[in-house]
């Protein structure tokens, strides 16, 4: 049986890759130790699908082991010599960055340092995918000349009009500390694929979304703005009149990428990864898909000031992927995700 080592299992992309590789009979073994409690609050909690996994997949074990601590991913690591490493684990939120700037440093750039070194001493053939992100760029995107159309801005140059390229610059522009933080280890996951010939991918996800997400709002657009419409909450709109715009991936679609990348994996290759223009999508967009579904009419209200760094119009083109790996493309369009997101939150809201 192989064996893979998947870091923030609990978490949405975690937890897909989880019970993905377990039913193809993968022994996985999944790090987390629920730090999106400590960042979020009880709303951002993992544990339900921390024990989800547990109950559903006898071949997944569970290690609670904070990223940050070096000894002990080393060791973990060492002993269990997975056969694949899949890195998910990250703390999220522009917002939280800056009033925890330690934190976000220390768990999105040393803990992926410490897992690339556990890595290049153990067993440095495996492939190692990281998810990373397209906060990477900055806010270098917003320099596109862009059209305000009535529910949307999008882009005015058609050499963009299927989205951002992996060559687009990631420097001379605002990240925020989440950004930076995450270059750090985007470079560094580069690096030890170029310097020391390691398999390696860098994701830069743009919105990863799913069922499994514990959406909040400062981190996780779409599961949180159907939570709200769900649960019948004020939803903030920050900036850009509500037209800014996002392209949307379902986990399961991510998980699988990250399955063909593993059957043959290149070495310090980067991928822009979310949903395409086929699933980008607005707020104001959003507003309408959700209430047409459950019938609800959203509560919103809007703030006059965008957040540091944020992307006004941001769609990942998608052509370096199907180019390397044809035999994957987008499953999931947005009625579907948008649907099983709003099963999920009506599931959850029910059990209470």
């Amino acid at each position: 049986m192989k064996k893979m080592l998947v870091t923030g299992s609990g978490g949405l992309i975690g937890s897909e890759v989880v019970s993905f590789f377990a039913e193809q009979g993968w022994e996985i073994h999944g790090i987390d130790n629920n730090m999106r409690a400590d960042f979020f609050g009880p709303q951002g909690d993992t544990r339900w699908n921390q024990q989800r996994l547990k109950e559903t997949y006898p071949n997944f074990h569970h290690h609670e082991i904070d990223i940050r601590d070096r000894q002990m991913v080393l060791e973990c690591v060492k002993q269990l010599k997975p056969e694949a490493i899949v890195h998910t684990a990250a703390q999220p939120s522009h917002d939280l960055a800056a009033s925890r700037p330690f934190d976000d440093f220390d768990v999105n750039a040393v803990g992926t340092l410490n897992l690339l070194e556990a890595n290049r001493r153990t067993n440095p053939e495996i492939p190692f995918a990281h998810l990373s992100t397209n906060k990477v760029y900055g806010d270098a995107p917003n320099e596109l000349k862009l059209n305000e159309l009535e529910t949307r801005w999008d882009y005015a140059d058609p050499e963009y009009y299927n989205g951002i390229k992996e060559d687009f610059r990631i420097d001379r522009s605002k990240h925020s500390l989440f950004g930076a933080s995450k270059v750090a280890g985007d470079i560094m996951v580069q690096e030890y694929g170029r310097y020391f010939n390691m398999p390696s991918c860098c994701l830069r996800g743009g919105c990863l979304t799913g069922p499994s997400h514990s959406g909040v709002e400062l981190h996780g657009f779409l599961s949180y703005l159907i939570k709200c419409n769900v649960e019948g909450k004020k939803y903030n709109i920050f900036g850009y009149k509500g037209k800014q715009v996002r392209d949307n991936i379902h986990s399961y679609d991510v998980t699988r990428f990250i399955d063909v990348f593993l059957k043959a994996p290149r070495v310090a290759e980067v991928y822009n990864l979310g949903g395409g223009r086929g699933n980008s999508i607005s707020i104001l967009e959003s507003f309408k898909m959700i209430e047409s579904i459950s019938g609800k009419k959203m509560i919103s209200e809007y703030v006059d000031k965008n957040r540091e760094g944020d992307h006004i119009c941001y769609i990942s083109d998608l052509s370096k992927m199907r180019a390397h790996y044809p035999g994957w493309n987008i499953s999931k369009n947005l009625q579907t995700i948008f649907e099983e997101i709003y099963a999920a939150w009506e599931k959850r809201a029910a059990q209470k």
